[in-house]
């Protein structure tokens, strides 16, 4: 018999269950390359049923949205769930802004450190956190062309030096 984990009870399916709960949906790969990702914060989305069955098929697209704070709430604009195919008359707008579900204390820290530091709010990814849509958003400071420069010549020196390594392994 193996040995127990400490807090684990035997037999327990929420442990197994909680490591498997999360399903990525959609990232937002264009995020990592345009901005310096300072911090992640996850929040959850005020969505529609056609919206949720949409996003279970993978219709969603997170290239140039990002977040805002409006009347301390918090707002993700840009991001477009392609309308449901069965949807008919419940179907809403591809782009409409979406609410993000946060405690208030969070958003008005976000609120300030985005007016004073000049960063921005990105969506990073959706995903699906025991069927609820959640989505991960980051706090960052955009990247200066140099920046981007320098980022794809360490990429491809790494990538030289990993093929170096192996020619020589092998």
């Amino acid at each position: 018999m193996p040995p127990k984990a400490p807090g684990v009870k035997p037999g327990n399916s929420a442990n197994k269950k909680a490591a498997s709960a999360i399903k990525n949906v959609a990232q937002n790969k264009k995020a990592y390359h345009d901005f310096f990702i300072l911090e992640k914060f996850e929040a959850g989305v005020e969505l529609f049923g056609t919206e949720v069955k949409s996003i279970r098929q993978g219709n969603l697209n997170l290239k140039d949205s990002y977040c805002m704070v409006k009347d301390g709430e918090l707002f993700a604009r840009g991001v477009h769930i392609s309308p449901y195919e069965k949807g008919n008359i419940f179907n809403r707008d591809p782009v409409r802004p979406k609410r993000l579900l946060m405690h208030k204390r969070e958003i008005m820290r976000l609120y300030g450190r985005i007016k004073q530091d000049g960063l921005a709010l990105i969506p990073l990814s959706v995903y699906f956190k025991n069927s609820r849509v959640k989505i991960e958003i980051a706090l960052a400071r955009g990247k200066k062309l140099h920046d981007k420069r320098e980022a794809a010549a360490a990429r491809s020196s790494e990538r030289e030096i990993d093929r170096v390594k192996k020619m020589h392994n092998a």
